[in-house]
């Protein structure tokens, strides 16, 4: 009994390469999608009317899309226009897309966050603009944004299962591999749950430790 209840863990061996590929794809992602981010959300209170209208609709196509629809865009729809990414590249400018989208939103509600008090007070004491932001009130919507922010990392590990539907070799390509020719659907797909979750869980708890420790010093 307690060896057909384990008999999943047989499949691990086979996963492993594929935590890998969402390791790295997540990582690549986190990455690039922040700097998006950064860009996004400056753009998105630029007083230059088309730098903000740019920036509104790739942050709102990037959260309103579901994501495995902008993966189909990239892989499938960019060959139209004579551009061929890999499949790798072809998720990582999707994720990215996504990502920066969902970021340039916590970027700018963190930077919202800060009392206006604060730059004021910097301006006051003799502080360019440029100064009060680096010194002043980047530091507090750091701390205010940096919770959400791995939040977001952990949901694109998650998110890294979706890319198997363009054949990026992540854990759930590989665990589709498997099932196929094992048939043993079930016990496969536990496998691949468990290693999720491996990750995602202790990271979480992690996640949560931080923001504990960053509320008690705002």
């Amino acid at each position: 009994m307690i060896t057909n209840l384990l008999s999943w863990t047989q499949y691990l061996p086979a996963l492993f390469s594929g935590v890998g590929v969402a390791l790295a794809l997540t990582g690549i992602v986190i990455v690039l999608g922040f700097f998006l981010g950064l860009l996004l959300a400056y753009g998105s209170v630029s007083k230059v009317r088309l730098v903000k209208a740019v920036a509104l609709v790739v942050v709102e196509v990037g959260r309103g899309a579901p994501l495995l629809v902008l993966l189909y865009i990239v892989y499938q729809g960019l060959p139209q226009f004579q551009l061929t990414p890999t499949a790798f590249a072809s998720a990582v400018i999707a994720f990215t897309w996504s990502a920066g989208a969902y970021s340039a939103e916590v970027i700018r509600t963190s930077i919202d966050a800060v009392p206006n008090g604060q730059s004021e007070a910097a301006i006051v004491v003799g502080m360019n603009r440029v100064d009060s932001f680096r010194f002043i009130i980047a530091p507090q919507a750091i701390r205010v944004g940096i919770p959400p922010l791995m939040n977001i990392a952990i949901q694109f590990f998650q998110f890294t299962s979706l890319a198997y539907a363009i054949t990026v070799p992540e854990i759930m390509q590989a665990a589709y591999f498997q099932a196929t020719v094992t048939f043993d659907y079930f016990s496969v797909f536990l496998a691949a749950a468990f290693l999720y979750a491996s990750i995602t869980i202790p990271t979480t708890m992690l996640v949560s430790r931080l923001e504990r420790h960053l509320a008690k010093h705002l």
